[in-house]
């Protein structure tokens, strides 16, 4: 890699998994929960200018197994060795359930600027600590049944008292894996990235949010989608929910 080649900016995709399993990822096609953040990069690498780098990081673990947090580890790997090549550019990290997990405790990274959580796992008393000084997106449906709306609003508030600028957008309709309006969901997720590496301006009701003082409820830090992309909270289009 060439000096000129150096990407400015990276966004770094973490997909969801298991809450435990040891075994490698499935392959390819096979691997359901990574081709569900494909679009996600297409729609960004189109947003994007080329010296912004979109990669998606590689497990080594199904889960997360417990104390041994491995997609976590797996995130931080990706982010070193992104320091290395690169040097310390700002970085979004985007994940979805499992992967918004590992993407939150991750956060403390030197090049972590910010994170997009998609429905993701917020377990109660996982740490916020390292989230101070970062803006923190999460985005959920209300109607998820795997993951819960409900624990990611009471993150934001959380990491707000920790020194983070958060807020949670919700999307009506939708479901966890993310098939229910999923244009919506490139669209919300691209504006948003975009935004947060200040490559776009970021929409004005989330930077209205993430700039509300520590102490603010999580009702206040909560965004709807109608909020953000007018006109995009109309009927939700059928589509399957299957896993």
């Amino acid at each position: 890699m060439t000096r000129r080649q150096l990407p400015a900016a990276a966004v770094l995709l973490l997909h969801g998994g298991r809450e435990d399993g040891l075994g490698a990822p499935p392959p390819g096609p096979f691997n359901l929960p990574a081709l569900r953040m494909r679009p996600f990069a297409h729609a960004l690498r189109r947003a994007l200018p080329g010296d912004v780098l979109v990669s998606a990081v590689r497990y080594g673990h199904r889960g997360w197994n417990g104390s041994r947090a491995d997609p976590l580890h797996d995130a931080v790997r990706a982010l070193d060795e992104l320091r290395r090549a690169a040097g310390d550019i700002p970085v979004v990290l985007v994940g979805h359930s499992m992967g918004g997990r590992a993407a939150l405790h991750a956060a403390g990274h030197p090049l972590v600027r910010g994170v997009v959580g998609l429905a993701p796992w917020c377990p109660d008393g996982d740490p916020v600590e390292q989230l101070a000084g970062r803006d923190v997106v999460l985005v959920h449906s209300p109607r998820d049944r795997v993951t819960s709306a409900a624990a990611s609003r009471t993150l934001t508030a959380r990491a707000r008292r920790a020194g983070a600028r958060s807020c949670l957008v919700t999307v009506p309709g939708s479901d966890h894996p993310m098939l229910r309006r999923a244009p919506v969901w490139h669209r919300l997720t691209t504006a948003l990235v975009t935004g947060l590496l200040d490559r776009a301006p970021l929409p004005e009701p989330v930077a209205r949010a993430l700039l509300l003082p520590p102490g603010s409820s999580a009702e206040d830090g909560t965004v709807e989608l109608d909020r953000v992309l007018p006109g995009a909270a109309g009927r939700p289009a059928r589509s399957g929910t299957s896993r």
